[in-house]
């Protein structure tokens, strides 16, 4: 096998990561053809490098009635190879508007990040052929620069983790043959010539047409491919430039900032904004909206844009994305440090701040009371906290969050931002708010 074209180019696929200091490797591992060659040629390479680690994980959807047979055979195969192996089952639970390939997809990849040894690369089957069916795929849903350029070779998951695709350049017939040649057994599943699916019309009724009227045809769509990827690269330098210079250390993006930029800039750079926060895009007329409002409207309005998964909001001439927060329980505390409903340590500390509670005076935290009123230290006159979060310039989202410490009824300190004059002591107490 060391000296088969496929396992040259394997091998030089993978140098770059090796050279890195790379050592483990785990090969999502289905039973077909991509990732049962994948395994052969993962296993060899440990032969000739025992510095490196490879082991091999299946994640059983539930979806085919053959899926336990898929298992088995699987398991059997890295037994022979000497692969520690590891099967997942996964539920899939339908969702509205999201395919059912969708919810699989991301249920796999889910299951391989979590049970893969930490550190390993996540090694995974796609070829040339995949590559130009997802591009096809993409072309029809009205794909953008960033949608054409398909499947990167690498991707790092949410999680930190590396994930690797060695034979995206090579094509299926180049894996059907190793697979012949070399005697390779593995399964074939019946639902991938089912042409009602997009993909295996492409693949069975559009790309062989394509492949016999034009001669190279494979191989130059996927150099077009990665010109596209190299031209996104570049575009991405560029939006993340805009984004070091428009957007502030809490998220927001700057409606000033851009509002010179060209209309596509704009776009460009608030989608990329987004994408730090959300995977679900706006459509084109949510992205107009945010942008029309948020540089138009009044200074005073309150822009609310409701996405799927959050809401873009707009406070002093800043988009923030919001998502919605249950407000925390009220709660009698002690004088000492206590963890709220969620998940924030209220910690108690002495220095400048309120005086001591009386020992008539409960003392306790209560959240959303806007017309609660108190003067604030080297404030003029007492107002309601609604007056005094708008003169701070506190965002109307983040009020409610606000931790409020009462001595009775009377409110004492805004966690943050407040203490009470009528309550300041010199060596008092104060609360202050930590994430855990």
């Amino acid at each position: 096998m060391l000296t088969l074209p496929l396992y040259t180019d394997f091998r030089k696929e993978l140098e770059p990561l090796i050279t890195k200091g790379h050592k483990a490797y785990t090969v999502a591992l289905s039973g077909g053809v991509d990732s049962v060659v994948l395994l052969h040629l993962m296993a060899e390479l440990h032969r000739e490098n025992t510095a490196l680690s490879v082991d091999a994980v299946y994640v059983n959807h539930g979806l085919s009635e053959y899926a336990g047979q898929w298992q088995s055979f699987c398991e059997t195969l890295c037994r022979s190879l000497a692969v520690p192996f590891k099967a997942i089952k996964v539920n899939i639970e339908t969702q509205a508007r999201t395919s059912l390939e969708a919810q699989a997809r991301d249920a796999r990849y889910d299951a391989l990040d979590t049970h893969s040894p930490k550190g390993s690369v996540l090694l995974l089957g796609q070829h040339l052929n995949d590559q130009l069916e997802t591009f096809f795929l993409r072309l029809k849903r009205g794909s953008g620069l960033q949608g054409l350029s398909a499947m990167q070779q690498q991707r790092v998951l949410s999680s930190g983790r590396v994930c690797f695709r060695p034979l995206l350049n090579v094509t299926r017939q180049q894996i059907e043959l190793f697979a012949e040649q070399r005697g390779i057994q593995h399964i074939t599943d019946g639902s991938n010539s089912d042409e009602r699916f997009d993909r295996n019309f492409l693949r069975h009724q559009v790309i062989p047409v394509l492949n016999d009227r034009f001669q190279g045809f494979e191989k130059s769509a996927a150099r077009s491919i990665r010109l596209l990827q190299q031209q996104q690269s570049l575009l991405d330098e560029y939006t993340e430039t805009d984004l070091a210079h428009c957007q502030n250390k809490h998220g927001g993006l700057s409606c000033c900032a851009i509002k010179d930029f060209s209309d596509t800039r704009k776009a460009n750079l608030v989608r990329a904004w987004l994408k730090q926060f959300t995977h679900q895009m706006p459509s084109e007329n949510q992205l107009k909206q945010i942008i029309e409002q948020g540089l138009n409207a009044q200074a005073d309005a309150q822009l609310k844009i409701c996405l799927a998964s959050g809401q873009v909001r707009r406070h002093q001439h800043y988009w923030y994305f919001v998502t919605e927060q249950p407000i925390p329980k009220s709660c009698d505390i002690n004088l000492e440090t206590v963890t709220l409903s969620d998940g924030r340590t209220l910690r108690l500390k002495t220095g400048k701040g309120i005086r001591l509670p009386t020992a008539d005076e409960q003392v306790k935290v209560v959240f959303n009371c806007p017309q609660a009123r108190i003067k604030p230290l080297k404030k003029p006159g007492s107002n309601t906290l609604k007056h005094w979060f708008k003169d701070a310039k506190v965002a109307p989202w983040v009020r409610a969050q606000v931790p409020l410490i009462f001595y009775n009824d009377q409110l004492v300190q805004v966690v943050g931002y407040f203490i009470s004059a009528t309550h300041s002591s010199d060596e008092g107490i104060f609360w202050e708010s930590e994430n855990e």
